[in-house]
């Protein structure tokens, strides 16, 4: 039973529950979980990814080097996730990509607003994790509402985090809010200029349909993600992380999925990943290249993630680890160096760690039954 059904009425006596947790535990521990999470899936529409991949390269290949050359190339980190918008939508029905696109341009011009404008009236930085921690529950609320798809809250709460810190004026909140859009409104229109490339749905073979939750499910998971992502942003702060958001994106990465086996497989994705990702990403930071080195680096990537993160979300990670870093240090050059590599290691253990942990704390019922009998198919399967 899925979490967008009603959860059943578990029993009240505090002894049962905490052994039935305990027995969620046992089951994400088994080997098969792990091996589970290592398995490459088959990806029936790589067209579809193919194209938003090449779509985000296009519009970075395009707007990046414009705001170099221009009056702001201050501002292209900020640019650089205005294409971030051609990632959404690529199962929405033929007439409504269009829509999907300009509406998540939109959220994450929205979330650099936002969070700009809160750090421009002087919020201190402790609020300001706060403030992505309800960013955290928010996105997740209108991205499953809105059926935007993969990659779903994950990229607004990135460009939500890239805006924390110092803000000087609200001409500052203006300038970055301003890159982010035209940055997204170019992307919009490559991603409707280059529409007819874009696979159909047959009866034969239909985009696959993730069902929407029931308003309170969507609420209440809205809830959760916010408690997670609170949690490990204020644990990657007070610990001194510079970048919290890193540690609140990786809980929301983990306490996102439908049932606790994806919960778990995401955890381990994201943890493997971002190790052998962050190795990389020292090695580009450590030739200190020059920006355009970088957004030539972070052109391919854009198209090589896509390519890659639907047979697995580990190797997705590895690509998108290196993605996250360069984009920041578009932002900052001077500012961000090899130091953000091991930090996304530790911040994305802080995130997954604590998002699993939730995830099995919060879970109801309903949650554990499913996740026992998904386990005794896999042994079935697997003649355990």
């Amino acid at each position: 039973m899925s979490r967008s059904e009603p959860p059943r009425a578990a029993s009240a006596d505090p002894a049962a529950l905490a052994t039935r947790r305990v027995d969620a535990v046992r089951h994400l521990l088994k080997p098969h979980q792990i091996r589970e999470s290592m398995a490459l899936a088959a990806q029936p529409w790589q067209r579809n990814a193919a194209l938003a991949g090449l779509q985000a390269s296009l519009a970075a290949a395009i707007a990046l080097p414009l705001t170099l050359v221009s009056p702001w190339p201050h501002l292209v980190g900020f640019a650089s996730l205005g294409t971030l918008a051609a990632l959404f939508g690529r199962f929405a029905p033929q007439a409504g990509r269009g829509r999907v696109v300009l509406l998540c341009a939109m959220w994450l011009t929205f979330a650099v607003l936002a969070m700009s404008a809160a750090a421009g009236l002087g919020a201190p930085y402790p609020v300001q994790v706060g403030l992505l921690a309800l960013a955290c529950g928010f996105f997740f609320f209108v991205a499953t509402t809105g059926q935007y798809g993969p990659p779903g809250a994950l990229i607004f709460v990135f460009a939500a985090g890239a805006a924390m810190g110092h803000v000087a004026s609200w001409h500052d909140v203006l300038e970055r809010a301003t890159a982010t859009a035209l940055a997204a409104g170019l992307t919009w229109v490559i991603c409707a200029g280059t529409e007819a490339l874009r696979p159909l749905a047959t009866p034969e073979a239909p985009f696959p349909v993730e069902p929407v939750r029931p308003l309170d499910h969507r609420l209440i998971a809205a809830a959760r993600i916010t408690l997670g992502s609170a949690i490990a942003a204020f644990a990657a702060y007070a610990a001194g992380a510079p970048h919290p958001a890193w540690a609140a994106m990786g809980a929301v990465a983990v306490m996102q999925g439908t049932h606790l086996h994806i919960n778990m497989s995401r955890a381990l994705q994201r943890m493997a990943g971002t190790v052998v990702g962050a190795g990389l990403v020292w090695l580009i930071l450590a030739q200190e290249p020059s920006v355009w080195s970088a957004i030539a680096v972070l052109v391919f990537l854009q198209f090589a993630t896509e390519m890659i993160i639907g047979a697995n979300y580990a190797l997705g990670q590895i690509l998108v680890t290196p993605m996250a870093l360069l984009m920041s240090y578009l932002a900052a050059p001077g500012a961000a160096g090899t130091a953000m590599a091991p930090e996304r290691v530790f911040d994305t253990l802080v995130g997954a760690g604590i998002g699993i942990v939730l995830a099995v704390a919060c879970s109801t019922l309903d949650d554990r039954i499913h996740l026992a009998r998904h386990h005794v198919a896999r042994e079935r399967r697997e003649g355990v």
